[in-house]
């Protein structure tokens, strides 16, 4: 009877058998994901800056989120405690900036316009003191420093207080946004974290606390240090500037606070490295005063600074801190380099928290200096 499929063939036909319903079912799911992800990447992308407001906002707020905190454990309630210390840090800001504004604006704007100049008196000077041949004009192209990109920059500083005034009446939307969510992000948190926890289960709820806690405590200590570093730095490294007859003390002393704060690993040398080439130009002796206060004050940083702030700081390898600020950096420029730190902290101190760990085997247990053997 040879029309008679053997068992064996039946069952083989069998295991091959396609089920339609739950590959339609598979299909359906998977295209539904990639749909929603390329509509999340479009929606990040159409709101990028949103976000970045968002983050800084959120970094500002638990910022303040200490001084919020005193207030409150003297009875304040908190919307007024986060208005008190909000209206404080505006304060400050402004009295900077028409104290300065102007000094700080108008120097901005001398230094940009005189880039070509500068660029060409350090390659002479290089040329001189290493019997080089460079070309200025090349250098200048490479560095593609053209007179009108110049002049747009120039315009933008040239101003003085009214060009600050004109930079913060074209970005107000942008500042009264940020400002409206720091305010609730800060005066609202308590209340923010119990809406998001109730609509999670218990473990969910506690991981979720945790989260928040380790944010707040890492990202908050950050920004609160680096800022009172930061301007310390500034305020010590341009007033020694305008002392010793620096030109534009007041963006070096800047720059040089900013950079030494917010960099890691590199930051304190990228932060002098300016103003010591500024200084040399201008006159070869400054350079030597730059780099011997510079290394005076970083002792005067580490030694008394820090220690004293140390509460207040994060652990996170320099490798990785030095990795987000490239990584950030690309994907929002130079306020993403700025943030990126606190975000690393935070996702390295969530993952030693809730990372499974191992008991290592004896090969992994010896130490650095250990040889180690096979076999």
């Amino acid at each position: 009877m040879s029309d008679q499929i053997p068992d064996s063939r039946k069952t083989s036909a069998a295991l091959v058998q396609i089920d339609h319903r739950g590959l339609s079912r598979t299909l359906r799911t998977v295209s539904l994901w990639v749909i929603g992800l390329l509509i999340a990447i479009w929606v990040v992308q159409a709101n990028r800056n949103f976000l970045v407001m968002l983050v800084v906002a959120w970094l500002c707020a638990i910022a303040m989120d200490p001084a919020i905190n005193r207030l409150t454990a003297r009875g304040w309630r908190r919307s007024r405690a986060t208005g008190l210390v909000l209206t404080l840090v505006l304060a400050v800001s402004t009295a900077f900036i028409v104290i300065f504004g102007g000094v700080l604006f108008s120097q901005a704007a001398s230094l940009i316009s005189s880039l070509p100049t500068l660029i060409t008196d350090l390659v002479d000077q290089v040329n001189k003191a290493f019997s080089l041949n460079l070309d200025p004009n090349t250098v200048i192209q490479k560095l593609k420093i053209s007179p009108s990109q110049i002049a747009g920059w120039a315009g933008n500083f040239a101003g003085g207080l009214v060009g600050i005034l004109s930079s913060v009446i074209g970005g107000l939307f942008q500042i009264l946004t940020t400002l409206l969510f720091c305010y609730y992000f800060a005066a609202e948190g308590p209340r923010v974290r119990r809406i998001i926890g109730s609509w999670m289960n218990p473990s969910a709820q506690k991981v979720f606390v945790t989260t928040w806690d380790i944010a707040v405590q890492k990202a908050g200590g950050f920004v609160a240090s680096k800022a009172l570093m930061a301007s310390l730095s500034a305020a010590m490294h341009a007033s020694f500037f305008a002392i010793i007859g620096v030109p534009y003390w007041l963006p070096m002393g800047l720059i040089t606070g900013l950079v030494s704060q917010f960099i890691p690993t590199i930051g304190t040398y990228l932060g002098i490295l300016i103003p010591l080439i500024i200084g040399f130009i201008h006159q070869p002796v400054l350079a030597i005063y730059i780099l011997i206060f510079a290394t005076v004050y970083q002792q005067f940083e580490n030694y008394v600074i820090s220690p004293r702030i140390s509460r207040l700081t994060m652990d996170v390898h320099p490798a990785i801190a030095f990795g987000s600020v490239i990584l950030f950096a690309n994907l929002f420029g130079a306020i993403g380099a700025i943030f990126s730190i606190p975000l690393a902290a935070v996702f390295v101190s969530v993952l030693d928290t809730y990372g499974k760990r191992h008991e290592l085997i004896p090969e992994l247990q010896a130490t650095d200096d250990s040889p180690i053997t096979y076999g």
